[in-house]
């Protein structure tokens, strides 16, 4: 019998025939997404496979050549190497992707997230209006911590998804927003802030055998007040207690754009002897993340895993290393939805989670018009998943 996520019956029509471009940052996500998807269509059982409306439906593979070519000024342009023409077209982004480099005057340049952004609207103006729907797929929201005004600041995250939809983008996609609110700066286009609780817990459990998921043993923590919903959700899953960290700041001050943290103070029930899981959506240098987690370990917590769907690690690797060490964390989970460093992949304490598989059936159900509520909503798999953890049937890695 197939596993239970993998059933999905298709019938409806295809939109268009389906075309996916990963920009060059998010090339591998991209070939991993194909891979699934070319698997599936080639074993999919469909009676209108031969009918017109399904004309390039089963391909070897679904991927689109494109380019953005840099002049030796660092300017750029975007090519379609193949036609487009009434196509259903995903563009996947990678915008935290620091890896790659071009020529700038002579000098090498790493990219910025201004630059992967400018990179997209270049391969949508090159498009040209003529895919039948463009669906963007950018897994870490471009200027997604710039989604509120605090004085006289810009407001780039709400201009950006104004741009694109103005370019003829149809739908955004994008995993784990850090405030979902942002979408309405386009009320009437699509946007989905798609949750990675599943593939958290999933890779958890294959990598950890000995939990006890109940709420005498295991607790769920927010680092901060924003992240609250993330920790509520997770805990009201698992049916386990929640508890918050909020951050005391110096207002009197600014440094690198926000108020310096003073402290962080602790809101919930006794921690003691049990596990505990941090969740956020990002972790950027990570001292806010590791002053909890000791912050916990002052409270005699057991043991400390930390879920957070996007690791920039911007401060470097050496003090979480440290901190591993000194028994102040267990084990970090992130997703392969931004670039990871090879020296990140190889830390003892690093798990990766692998989320191509899920890009794909949101790409695979879209594709048909149907509707993804069940994707976006995992709690009857996350349930399953979890009683054969209990029951001793879950394989562990």
């Amino acid at each position: 019998m197939p596993r239970r996520e993998e059933k999905r019956d298709l019938e409806t029509i295809p939109v268009g025939s389906l075309g996916i471009i990963p920009l060059k940052g998010c090339s591998s996500l991209g070939e991993k997404v194909d891979y699934y998807l070319v698997k599936w269509r080639a074993e999919r059982e469909n009676e209108h496979k031969g009918s017109l409306a399904f004309t390039g439906y089963e391909r070897p593979s679904y991927l689109l050549g494109a380019d953005v070519p840099r002049f030796g000024s660092g300017e750029a342009k975007g090519v379609i190497k193949e036609s487009v023409r009434g196509d259903d077209l995903y563009l996947m982004v990678d915008v935290a992707n620091y890896s790659l480099t071009y020529s700038l005057f002579g000098k090498e340049n790493h990219m910025s997230p201004d630059d992967h952004y400018q990179d997209l609207k270049r391969i949508i103006a090159a498009v040209g209006g003529k895919a039948r729907r463009i669906t963007v797929i950018m897994p870490f929201l471009y200027e997604s911590r710039q989604h509120k005004r605090s004085g006289r600041e810009s407001l780039d995250c709400a201009i950006a998804l104004q741009e694109l939809v103005n370019m003829g983008v149809d739908n955004i996609i994008t995993f784990d927003a850090h405030d979902p609110r942002v979408q309405n700066a386009i009320p009437l286009h699509g946007f989905e802030t798609v949750r990675t609780t599943y593939q958290f817990i999933k890779a958890l459990l294959h990598n950890v055998n000995d939990l006890q998921i109940d709420s005498e043993h295991m607790m769920v923590i927010s680092p901060d007040e924003g992240g609250m919903s993330r920790a509520i959700y997770l805990a009201s899953v698992l049916g386990l207690d929640v508890g918050m960290f909020y951050k005391r700041r110096d207002y009197t001050q600014v440094v690198d754009g926000r108020n310096p943290i003073l402290s962080h103070e602790f809101l919930g029930t006794s921690v003691e002897g049990k596990s505990v899981i941090i969740v956020d959506d990002m972790i950027s240098s990570g001292e806010s993340m590791l002053d909890v987690a000791a912050a916990l370990k002052e409270r005699k917590a057991s043991r400390i895993y930390v879920f957070s769907t996007f690791g920039l690690f911007t401060g470097g690797l050496e003090k979480f290393d440290d901190a591993y060490k000194k028994g102040t964390i267990d084990r970090i989970l992130t997703t392969n939805l931004i670039y990871q460093t090879p020296e990140l992949l190889s830390r003892e304490w690093y798990i990766s989670c692998d989320m191509s598989k899920y890009v794909a059936y949101l790409i695979d159900t879209l594709n048909h018009d149907a509707s993804i509520s069940d994707l976006l909503n995992p709690v009857e798999r996350i349930q399953h998943i979890v009683t054969k953890y209990k029951n001793g049937e879950l394989n562990s890695k």
